[in-house]
Formats: C-alpha cells, structure tokens, sequence
C-alpha cells in the first residue's frame, strides 16, 4: 500500500495528467481555460448582458455565486434559487458552462441541478461531510485552498471527494493568508509547480480573491500561465463600484476583453515548456 496520504490525488500513482471534461472544454488539456463572472449573481438583466459579453470576450465557464459565504451575516447573501436560474438561462443563451459555490449538503441537489461544476469555497475546503457529498456526484468539483491550509491538507480534502467516487476534481489555488496587509491575501503562485509534482490534478488560480484589487488582477493572472497553471478564475462586474460583493477586485469587461487573449497567447507559447516538464517528470517516475 502507497505511503502517500492521498494516493488517489498522486501523480506518483498516476502519472499523467488528469483532464476534466465540461461540456467541450477540457480543463487540464493544451489550452488555458478561462472562467469569468460577477462575485454574485445581482439580478437578470445584468447577469445575462455581462455573460453575453464576456463570451464574445473569449470566457469559456461563467462563473457566479448565488449562495455567498460572507464574514457579516449583514453582506449581500446571494439571490439563492433565483440566482441559479439566471445562470442556468444564461448558460442557455451563450452556450458556456457555469460553475457556482455550494455551501452545504442541504443545498447540494439544488445547486447541482443548475450548475455545471460545483464550487467548494476556501471557508469549505476541510467540510468534510460536505467534500463526501459531491464525490458522490457526477459533477466536476471545484476545490479552492483554505484560507490558511498547507498544501498537503489541500491534497487531502481532494482525496475525499476522489475516494468517494468523482475523479473530476480541479483544485484552485485563491491566496492564503499571511503577515502582509498590501493585498487582501497572498497569492501563493509557489502553489502551481509545488501540485505539478506531487498530483495529476488540474490546477487554477484566482488572482481576484488572492489579490483583493482588480489592478493586480492581469499581471498575476498571466503569471499564472506563465508558471504552469491550468487556467484563471476572475471576477468582472459591468459597474464594479456597484456590485454588491467584492467590487476593488473585480475586473470591468473592457479591462477581461483586453486580458483573454493574453491568456491564450501565452499558454500556447508556454505550452511546449510544460510538455518538455511534463515528460521529465514522468520519465522520473517512472524510472523510480
């Protein structure tokens, strides 16, 4: 029996590269997959517009969130069941997949019903009950690092979503937490070859959490590319001043419209680097 903890998350079991299929898109594959959207699903209309937009802006998964996770319980919730329509509906129109965050086993079925991949968010990422649950599924999961988790725990709350069946599972990384105060946290780029070695697993990053200001948000999100990861998760707003959840790090649509094709520009140019890598570290493994 592997000595690893999380023998199913290994590469040192599985060699090569996992890819996670959502509709036509492969997660994993030869090229950068871009999710994009609001924090949170506001209303119809400005959801369905801004989908619209950042489909012809070069997004490929829309992202939203229609059950938030707030620090106050007196922030914007999230619009619930309704949220999920919308997204379902814009889903319907621009033909892109979704991905939402389920907070909890209750709301699992619902959320599942609407969505394409299930997010399981920082706050989440050691609930256990919650990880067995969508391993249960046959959806593709979302696992973004906690907050203040090692890399090695992250590894293993994928390791239960794995062991309960799902191998679809994408790990995000979105900033730990750390002495410094100029972001909102600290973007743990250290995370994308640290995971290129130790698991199969696709990995994103989310440079609008990690950062906390839309500013930074382009230069780490090429960054991102540049050191291997599998794609960006983003936030962008038609009106970021008014959104009703983290607006200072959300992108507008002429600020994601100039930085898609950046993104694939650079993955297709990164893309024999991380080939010639991968080889290496097959070829390692499998001579050990």
């Amino acid at each position: 029996m592997s000595k690893i903890p999380y023998p199913l998350a290994s590469r040192e079991n599985h060699p090569e590269n996992s890819v996670v299929q959502v509709g036509d898109i492969q997660i994993g594959g030869k090229s950068a997959t871009i999710i994009a959207g609001p924090c949170s699903v506001e209303s119809r209309d400005s959801y369905v517009e801004i989908a619209i937009e950042l489909q012809k802006a070069g997004a490929q998964i829309l992202r939203g969130g229609a059950y938030k996770p707030r620090t106050s319980p007196y922030s914007f919730q999230g619009m619930g069941e309704e949220g999920l329509r919308i997204m379902a509906e814009a889903s319907d129109i621009t033909g892109l997949p979704t991905i939402s965050e389920v907070m909890d086993v209750e709301t699992l079925p619902l959320v599942a019903h609407y969505v394409d991949i299930l997010q399981i968010g920082a706050r989440n990422m050691q609930n256990y009950p919650l990880l067995k649950a969508v391993g249960k599924t046959k959806k593709p999961v979302m696992l973004k690092r906690g907050l203040a988790n090692t890399i090695e725990e992250w590894l293993m709350s994928a390791e239960y979503i794995l062991s309960a069946g799902n191998p679809s599972v994408i790990l995000c990384e979105r900033g730990i937490r750390t002495f410094e105060t100029a972001t909102r946290f600290t973007l743990d780029l250290n995370a994308v070859p640290v995971i290129r070695k130790l698991s199969h697993l696709p990995i994103l990053i989310d440079p609008s959490h990690g950062t906390g200001h839309s500013g930074y948000v382009p230069a780490l999100s090429r960054a991102a590319i540049a050191v291997g990861a599998d794609g960006i998760m983003v936030e962008v707003h038609s009106n970021p001043a008014e959104a009703l959840s983290d607006g200072p790090q959300s992108l507008t649509v002429e600020e994601f419209r100039r930085l898609a094709p950046h993104i694939h520009q650079l993955s297709d140019f990164c893309q024999p680097f991380f080939e010639e890598a991968k080889n290496a570290r097959t070829a390692k493994i499998s001579v050990s």
